[in-house]
Order: C-alpha cells, then structure tokens, then sequence
C-alpha cells in the first residue's frame, strides 16, 4: 500500500481495458490521432518501398545495360519517395500534438472537478503529494502515450508485419529464417510486460510519496526550523528519493535487458542470412537485387523492432498512470447531492432554526474490519432562531466534528440534522453552503488578494458597489482593517495560506469571509484563538452587534468566547448533557464547572504569555529610543 493513499485493487484488469479507459476523454481527438496515425503509417510504407526499387535497379540496369537514365530515374524516384516520407511525418506531427494537449486538458479538468466533489473524508486519507502527482506527472505520461506511444506502437506493428511479408516474398528462405526469430522475440516481450508492470506502478507511487515529503516539508518549513529538524527532514527525504531511484534503476535494467535482446536478436538473424543468402545468389537461385532488397528492408524493419521495447515500456508507463487517474475518477463521492433536492423556505426574518435529532457519527472504516467507534453517540440540540449558542467540552470532545456535520462536510452516520424543517441531505450542496457559513480554527487562505479572498462565497453578479460595501462591513467586524494599509491595500496577494499575515490576521480575514456570505447559519469553531484578550473582546462586541437575526453556533475553547453566546451546550461523552445560561451551567452542571476551569487555567496562561510579550516589546521600544537619544547627543556635541 502506498503512503498517503489507498491501495489499487488487487484484481489487475488487462492492459487494454485499462488503457480504453482513455476513450472516455480522448474520443473527441481520436479522428486526428487516427489520421495522424494514417499519415504516419504511410511514411513507413513508402521507406519500405525504397528497398523494392533498389532491387528493380540492381536488377535491371546495374546488371544489364547500365543505363545512366535508368539509375537517374530510379535515384528521383527515391529522393521522391523519401520527401513524401518527411512531409508525412512532419504531418503525423501536426495533427496530433494539438488535440493530444487538450485530451490532457480534458482530464485534468475532470481530476480537479472530481477532487473539488469528493468529501473531507476522502482528502483526509489521500496526501497532498498523490493527488497532485496525478494531476501532473501522470496525465503528462498519458498525453506522451496517446500522442507518439500508441500511434508509433500500431505503425511500428505494421511495419515489421509488412516489412516480414515483403521480404519472404522476396526471399522466400531468408524471410522465413528472419521470421523464425520473432519466436524469442515475443517470449521475451511477455515476459517484460509481466516484469515492467509491476515497477512502473511502484515508481508512479513512489514519486508521488516524494511530492508528498515535498509538500509537506514546505508547508511545515517553520516548524522544521524552529526545531531544527531540517536535517531529519533532509535524511527522510533522501531514503524515498533513493527508494525511487532504484526503482527507476530497475526499470532501466528490465528495459534494457529487452532493448539489448530486441537489438541484438535481428542482427545475429541478418548474419545468418547473410551467410546463408549469399552462397544462394552465388548458385543463381537468388537475384542479386533480390538480397539487396532483403537486407536493405530487414534494415528498415529493425528500426522499428529495436523501438518496440521503448514503446513497451511507454505503454506500460501509461497503465500504470491511468490506472492511478481512474482510481481517484472512479471514487464515489459518499457525500452527495439528492436525485430530486428539495428548497429551502425563505428566509425566516429572525433567523433559521437548526435541529441536530439524535446524531451519530463515526469516521468510515477506510478498509479495516472494524469501523472506528462513535465519536457522537446521540446528539440532540436545537439551535434556535437568531440565538448563539456556545458548544463546550473537553479536548476531543468531537466539538469541531458535530459544526462540521451542519454544511454536510461530514455526513452523519445516524440521526438526522434539519436546517428550517429540512433534512440538509435533502437539499443540494450549493444551496446548503450558501445558506451555511464556517469560519475554522486554522484558517486557510489562498494565494490570491485580501479582497478575493474575503468574498470568495459572495455572487459573482454583485453590482460593485454593493459587494465593495460588504467587503468593508466584513472587514470592519471582524477588525481586519490591518488589510488596508498592506502594500497594495485590499487587492495585496497575501501569498500562499496567507503565511505572510500573522496568525491573528489570518483569523480575521477568515471571519470576515464568513460574514460576507450574510448566512442563514454561521458557525465559528473558535476563531480568535490566535487573538490577544483586547483585539478579541472587540471583535466579540462588533460580532453580538452584527449577528442580530443569524443562527450562530461557536465552538468555545476560551472562557472570554462564550460571552458571545445567549446559550451555551455542553458536549460530553458524544452527548449534549446539558443546555442553558452560563449562570445557570455554572451552578447546576459540575462538568461544565470542571471543563470552564480547564479552559480558564489554559487562557490565564495564553494571557501571562500575552503580556510577557507586550513587555518585551515595550523594553525593546524603550532600550530602542533610549540609543536614538544617545546617538542624538554625540551628534550634537560632534557638531558644536
């Protein structure tokens, strides 16, 4: 099994159904590639015409009258022959590189799409590294294939076909000499398909291990260096280059075992013809242009023969990388839209109720024989109109994972989760997710500009005026106005995962996107986490200002963030045990003491690293004015 994904089915289909696969997205280009494959076909049937007029040479007035017109005729007759080759050629090109990119195109349109449709649950079991290394690598092996590999293997075919018959009806012994080494030939191809297959899988896998280890790295720079683990990383990264370079160095050998066995099998036949034809054109029972037209053909068939371990192995190249693209194209979607959706009602004018009745969930047994246990064991609550309720419990309590059952991220394994009276299995994804917004712990933010980023779920179609007034109220509620004084304000490319912003400010920028979608239902899973107390209760207040008539449920993992809240449900054991005031949990409910107490101690202790760190600045501030002050003096006394 492959790190970072699931294993391919053990069930091996054959190399031909794999490949026809392919039909699906290269139907549209198959006329060209067909033509293509024609143009190319006929440029290997004219080389092989050439030998057949060397013969009618030698033949005729090389051994006659030696007529210099004759030799001049036939001599055209090649050079026209041979630029009729090239032009095809150049033909076979141009016909198919253009439709061969947008096949690639095609597929890598439909990859993404798929990946866009495909659940959490499924990104959480692939790697990054995987995926990617199929959406690149692998449909760049394809489009190689289905432009040059398969067109070059059915010509190639043709020719030695062709070419074999032409030279037994020319030389009859020789040909069938020649034909009788095609026998070790075809062993030793099917005992490369049988060997090559297998290490041409394992190496597309293994690079996309080393993509992963890449990304991952890349993603985790900070924390590498913080640690000093760069050499760690470095080591790791090195045993899965190797791994992929003996792999690579095994398919090179097996490769090469059969090109040097394909190479070596034709020339060791034409010596032996030679040896035997020769003493025949000698007796006269073999016209001189008759051998000469053998070997000058059996030359011209070698090419191809000597190619066909090189296309082999393209081939097989290309199965194993359509066999990894379909793995991921034939996934079924566990989370999907209903064959006949129903709407929501309008928008009720104090906010949409939110019902969760009895809910289970448990993450999928991702192969195993033993589905993981319950992390919700029956959950019942009911988020009512415009309120905001507060959701706490323990570290791993399964918080995040009852928010995330709301939008259908997750879907439930039992029970049922209602938005207006409505199943949201019963609504389409879009239609939930526009109703739905979730700002996250851990923020994700895109290469792309503060203002993109910020009203990435708002409409298209919004005049801009109004969508520049959203994008403002957002910002300021969420107090990410740090945005407008970036260097190119609110259209600055914050850069990859917006790592460039402070964590604090990613958290802001998130929950202004949140707020821009102006939701039926907003769910925070403590999104301020990274704030210091006073930027928190500011944003806090702005928050109970703007809520009014939006159905709120966050995540607590501070004390100061269940303030926000008029409720607050308390999550324990995959249960809510209880529901109610702040006040009134805090004398009623002794689990709920217990978990305020633990998160008290954790905020008291994020607040002492606050303010160590506001102290810091502030002798640094102060050493830092106190040396300008000093070297202002020497100035002056310089100048006197």
């Amino acid at each position: 099994m492959t790190p970072g994904a699931p294993a391919a089915p053990e069930r091996s289909a054959s190399t031909t159904s794999v490949l026809l696969r392919l039909l699906q997205w290269g139907r549209p280009a198959l006329p060209r590639i067909v033509l293509g494959g024609l143009t190319a076909l006929g440029a290997s049937l004219l080389a092989l015409a050439v030998p057949q007029v060397l013969r009618a040479v030698v033949n005729g007035p090389l051994l006659t009258d030696g007529s210099r017109a004759a030799v001049v005729e036939a001599a055209g007759l090649v050079l026209l022959l041979g630029v009729i080759e090239a032009f095809l050629v150049w033909c076979r090109r141009a016909l198919i590189l253009t439709p061969g990119t947008g096949v690639e195109l095609a597929m890598r349109r439909d990859l993404f799409g798929r990946l866009l449709d495909l659940p959490v649950e499924f990104h959480d079991r692939w790697s990054g590294g995987q995926l990617l290394s199929r959406s690149m690598g692998d449909l760049s092996v394809i489009r190689r294939w289905m432009v040059f590999g398969v067109v070059m293997l059915c010509v190639s075919a043709t020719t030695v076909v062709v070419g074999v018959g032409l030279m037994i009806a020319t030389a009859p012994l020789l040909g069938v000499v020649y034909l009788l080494g095609a026998v070790p030939m075809i062993w030793l191809g099917f005992r490369f398909r049988q060997d090559y297959k297998a290490v041409a899988r394992r190496a597309r896998d293994q690079a996309g291990d080393l993509a992963t280890a890449v990304e991952e790295s890349v993603h985790g720079i900070r924390v590498l260096k913080a640690f000093g683990r760069g050499e760690d990383a470095l080591e790791d990264f090195v045993r899965q280059a190797d791994a992929l370079r003996t792999t690579e160095v095994a398919k090179a050998r097996t490769q090469s075992r059969v090109t040097f066995a394909l190479g070596a099998i034709p020339e060791a036949i034409l010596a032996a013809s030679l040896a035997i034809g020769v003493p025949l054109a000698a007796a006269g029972r073999l016209s001189v242009g008759a051998l000469v037209a053998f070997f000058a053909t059996a030359a011209i068939v070698n090419a191809p023969v000597e190619r066909l371990g090189q296309l082999l192995a393209m081939t097989l190249d290309a199965r194993a990388a359509t066999e990894r693209f379909v793995q991921v194209i034939d996934t079924v979607p566990t989370v999907r839209d209903p064959e006949v959706p129903r709407a929501l009602p309008p928008r009720p004018e104090h906010g949409s109720r939110v019902e969760l009745l009895d809910v289970r969930f448990a993450h999928p047994a991702r192969g195993r024989a033993v589905r993981p246990p319950e992390i919700l064991t029956g959950v019942d609550l009911v988020l009512e109109p415009g309120t905001t309720t507060a959701l706490v419990g323990l570290t791993g309590s399964g918080k995040t994972t009852l928010l995330q059952l709301v939008p259908r991220l997750y879907d439930v394994t039992a029970g049922a989760v209602r938005l207006d009276g409505v199943d949201v299995r019963d609504l389409t994804r879009a239609e939930l997710r526009a109703a739905v917004s979730v700002a996250f712990e851990e923020p994700i933010l895109f290469s792309a500009s503060v203002r993109e980023n910020v009203l990435m779920g708002v409409p298209d179609d919004l005049p801009a005026a109004e969508a520049q007034a959203l994008l403002d109220r957002s910002l300021d509620v969420a107090r990410a106005g740090f945005a407008r004084e970036l260097p190119d304000g609110l259209d600055t490319v914050i850069g990859e995962e917006g790592l460039s912003l402070s964590g604090g400010q990613r958290q802001r920028v998130a929950l202004a996107r949140a707020i821009a979608v102006r939701p039926r239902v907003l769910l925070l899973d403590d999104p301020l986490s990274a704030l210091d107390v006073t930027t928190e209760a500011a944003v806090t207040a702005r928050l109970r200002e703007e809520l009014t008539g939006t159905t709120t449920l966050v995540v607590a993992h501070r004390p100061s963030t269940v303030a926000l809240a008029d409720r607050v449900a308390v999550l324990e054991d995959g249960r809510i045990t209880a529901v109610g005031t702040h006040t009134d949990l805090l004398a009623t409910h002794a689990h709920y003491r217990y978990v305020l107490t633990a998160l008290e101690a954790q905020d008291d202790e994020l607040a002492a690293v606050d303010r160590e760190r506001r102290e810091q600045a502030l002798a640094g501030r102060e050493d830092e004015e106190r040396v300008v002050d000093e070297v202002a003096d020497e100035s002056a006394e310089v100048a006197r």
